[in-house]
């Protein structure tokens, strides 16, 4: 049995990474592949040939932040043992990316925002990883021993969401602070007692 990881050609690491940053800094719709093309240093056969096109080429960029996202939960899950501790983690990874890596919104409502059929390929990824995003923090919050932590990981979810978009559109130098006070009211209004 084959074991092996087969890793992504350069060039196709190449493009996603061109289109992570241009996507993300620029809007999805506001970059045209010979933009992505031209920042991989590939052709415009390579871009075809490794995505078939542009939304495939989107899927891989926000696939791509996904997998971001549900390696720094389980980095965080292996180097955390105690629950308690584990929420508070979660709380200052939430809001260091909100200060250092998404300062520009969240990708997830961004590409939603440009891709308004709900039924789309697009739409049904992002839907994926909002789903992935509450049951991770409902099973953090239950192992936290939380009351009703399905409603904890709704507003911890709808807080990252308008930290998110608070942050880049009112700086967050004042969004943050008041995400990791608000966040931690919500835990502690459902700790028991």
């Amino acid at each position: 049995m084959n074991t092996t990881t087969k890793r992504p050609s350069p060039a196709r690491a190449r493009l996603i990474d061109a289109a992570t940053r241009l996507f993300y800094e620029e809007g999805i719709h506001a970059v045209g592949v010979d933009r992505v093309i031209e920042e991989a240093a590939v052709t415009r056969a390579t871009l075809y040939k490794q995505f078939g096109g542009k939304e495939n080429l989107v899927l891989a960029y926000l696939a791509g932040e996904d997998e971001a996202l549900r390696s720094m939960f389980a980095d965080a899950g292996a180097a955390v043992a105690d629950p308690d501790d584990l929420l508070t983690a979660v709380i200052d990874g939430i809001a260091a990316d909100i200060s250092h890596r998404h300062t520009r919104g969240c990708p997830f409502i961004n590409a939603a925002a440009e891709y308004p059929d709900a039924a789309g390929a697009v739409r049904r990824l992002i839907g994926e990883h909002r789903e992935w995003f509450r049951a991770t923090l409902q099973a953090v919050a239950e192992g936290a021993g939380l009351t009703r932590p399905a409603d904890v990981a709704a507003s911890l979810v709808l807080l990252r969401d308008a930290a998110l978009v608070g942050g880049y559109l009112d700086g967050d130098d004042r969004v943050t602070p008041a995400f990791e006070r608000t966040a931690r009211s919500v835990i502690d209004a459902h700790r028991r007692a």
